[in-house]
């Protein structure tokens, strides 16, 4: 990677690791820290059993999460629509500090029930989450299996336009 290429992708980076970025296919990439988030307006998740995918092993109960709509945070950013139909075609790559990733299209945020129910989580049963508790945390409420797409220490959302095959 040449320097200017590395300059770039430093300037998405976080501050903190609590802070996150989201970037990508958006007219105003968006640097949020817990605080900042705490600041939007939040919906309250109803409790889930965190279970493992493969297994379906029981891993804990997780209590009320209360967070930001993943929605309303790619609405502030804005997406980039270059061509007719790019949004159609945009994925969402979530990553955590620790290099779990996790995907959303376009059509699950924005034309089904799923959007209404990802939120990147900063509080759980009224009590605020820490970096060390995992925040902030993206969840899908609307998953069946929740596990798979609970992001702790949530790192950078990434907006992608998948090319036509």
């Amino acid at each position: 990677m040449d320097s200017m290429n590395l300059s770039a992708e430093l300037a998405h980076e976080p501050a903190l690791a609590s802070d996150f970025v989201l970037s990508g296919r958006v007219l105003r990439p968006l640097s949020l820290s817990l605080d900042q988030l705490r600041a939007y307006e939040s919906v309250l998740a109803s409790p889930f059993d965190l279970r493992c995918f493969t297994t379906n092993r029981y891993i804990r109960r997780v209590g009320r999460y209360r967070g930001v709509r993943l929605t309303d945070l790619i609405a502030e950013a804005g997406l980039r629509n270059e061509a007719p139909g790019d949004f159609k075609r945009m994925v969402f790559v979530a990553g955590a500090w620790d290099g779990y990733a996790v995907t959303f299209s376009w059509h699950e945020l924005f034309n089904t029930p799923v959007g209404e129910h990802a939120l990147i989580a900063y509080e759980c049963d009224g009590e605020p989450l820490s970096a060390e508790e995992g925040a902030p945390i993206l969840f899908s409420g609307a998953d069946i299996m929740a596990a798979p797409r609970h992001v702790k220490r949530l790192a950078r959302i990434d907006v992608q336009v998948l090319r036509p095959l």
